[in-house]
């Protein structure tokens, strides 16, 4: 296991659920120790929060949510009383300008001559006065570690030294120790089955892939399973009857749950936007169709293992997959990248490797 000489202090806004498996990781490989500070999401935001760590402390705060308009502003209580209480040697922060708690636990980590690290998604564009304040407060830090190479090209842009900027891939799974399922050049029962796994909600786009499915050709009408529960889920339910009334919905399913739905199916698709479960669908050798979002689908979804879509429409998604599965062969080929991609670049260990020289780097 990759070791960080270090006692770390890492802040997020929130502690989701999926960030559980890696803060642990990072948590049994400080040798000096590690902390986590993290309040509570919107009500609104519907985020799943881990209770705690299993390794390591965890200091849960108050979020204080300012809103007006589009504009959103963030203030942590107790930071600088968790900082005094821990006292690390290494801070990593979001790498957000909008969190006004986080300058002043900077200053109070540069004060006592120890270095701090943002980590975030990058730099979009942004307004002249947003900018400056954007560029002021990242080039404030002693190195960036970034979701993505397109983020770290946006850090780089605003200024930052290459040689301060890591990528860490974004990854919510372990390097997989299974051996990559093994799939005939053909469909079972001359079927492709696809599979969704995931919330139930508006921006996964489900519509159109309800839509899709019905207007392919008959010779690739699918088997479609959608696992997943959440607040769309008895809209989608009814438009299936309607337009797709083969769907089958599973309900919500979880770890090994998984693993038979995995095996059994042909491609993976999420016409939206998030979705945790495309590193899971990839372990299990399965091609990809994504939606393109923030630039970390990027790293995992590439020509060789599937399609980022550009745009989110019926027409595009329809064609997509009509192409996808018209050649099994090269369907085939496409789920071995995808397996080869979370066993060599993109997993949990591969990303604490990235945080492991961003913290060396500092020291």
């Amino acid at each position: 296991m990759t070791l960080i000489p270090a006692r770390l202090a890492l802040q997020q806004r929130v502690f989701p659920e999926y960030r559980a498996p890696f803060f642990n990781l990072v948590a049994q490989s400080c040798l000096q120790g590690f902390s986590l500070f993290a309040g509570d999401p919107r009500a609104e935001e519907a985020i799943h929060t881990s209770p705690g760590l299993q390794n390591g402390d965890y200091q849960h705060t108050r979020n204080l949510h300012i809103s007006r308009g589009k504009t959103y502003v963030l203030y942590q209580r107790n930071f600088l009383d968790w900082l005094a209480r821990w006292r690390p040697n290494v801070l990593i922060v979001e790498a957000n300008a909008r969190y006004l708690s986080t300058p002043i636990a900077i200053q109070w980590m540069k004060s006592r001559g120890l270095p701090v690290i943002g980590w975030g998604l990058g730099a979009p564009s942004a307004g002249k006065a947003e900018s400056i304040l954007r560029n002021n407060f990242l080039n404030s830090l002693d190195a960036v570690i970034a979701y993505s190479k397109a983020g770290a090209q946006q850090y780089a842009d605003c200024g930052i030294s290459p040689r301060r900027i890591f990528v860490a891939a974004n990854a919510v799974a372990h390097r997989p120790t299974q051996a990559a399922p093994e799939r005939p050049n053909s469909f079972k029962g001359g079927k492709p089955h696809l599979l969704f796994v995931g919330r139930l909600q508006e921006r996964k786009k489900l519509d159109l892939l309800l839509q899709a499915c019905a207007g392919l050709p008959t010779q690739l009408t699918p088997i479609l399973t959608i696992i997943g529960d959440g607040p769309d889920r008895a809209s989608l339910e009814r438009l299936a009857k309607t337009v797709f009334p083969s769907a089958h919905f599973a309900g919500a399913k979880h770890g090994a749950e998984l693993d038979p739905y995995f095996n059994q199916a042909d491609l993976f698709v999420l016409p939206g936007t998030g979705g945790l479960a495309v590193q899971q669908a990839m372990a299990h050798a399965l091609p990809v169709i994504v939606g393109q979002a923030d630039g970390t689908q990027g790293e995992l979804v590439r020509p060789e293992n599937g399609v980022l879509l550009p745009t989110a429409n019926l027409e595009t998604l329809t064609t997509v997959l009509t192409s996808t599965l018209s050649d099994v062969v090269k369907l085939r080929a496409m789920g071995q990248a995808s397996y080869r991609i979370v066993s060599e670049e993109v997993n949990l260990e591969a990303m604490l490797d990235s945080f492991a020289k961003a913290i060396k780097s500092v020291l």
